[in-house]
């Protein structure tokens, strides 16, 4: 009977080993610019979402601005009412005061010449 040795070899991965491929593939990965071209994008995304938000603050802003001078406005409006309701009373008041009646009408009795 003949002495058998056995040596054991290391598994290395490149090595030849049955049922194995011999060949390794490297791990696909975005490259440089892929990766700028990603983020410059999303940035541009966000920037214009930003930038939609913006711009429905302002217009609720002009929204805001004019009901406040509609508001201001009519504010105006009440006043003088006021005061022509205020003159219109006083002028109804001397009419039916007793003095009033008893005073004559003003009437023009010329104009002065030179």
């Amino acid at each position: 009977m003949q002495n058998q040795t056995y040596t054991t070899r290391r598994m290395d991965t490149t090595s030849f080993v049955r049922n194995r491929n011999t060949v390794r593939h490297a791990k696909k990965s975005l490259g440089s610019i892929s990766q700028i071209v990603i983020v410059s994008m999303l940035t541009l995304v966000f920037g214009l979402i930003y930038v939609a938000e913006g711009t429905k603050a302002t217009s609720f802003d002009y929204e805001i601005s004019s009901v406040e001078s509609e508001i201001s406005e009519m504010n105006a409006k009440k006043e003088d009412l006021a005061v022509e309701k205020a003159r219109l009373n006083s002028v109804a008041a001397a009419k039916s005061s007793t003095v009033a009646a008893t005073m004559e009408d003003a009437t023009v009795d010329g104009y002065a010449t030179e």
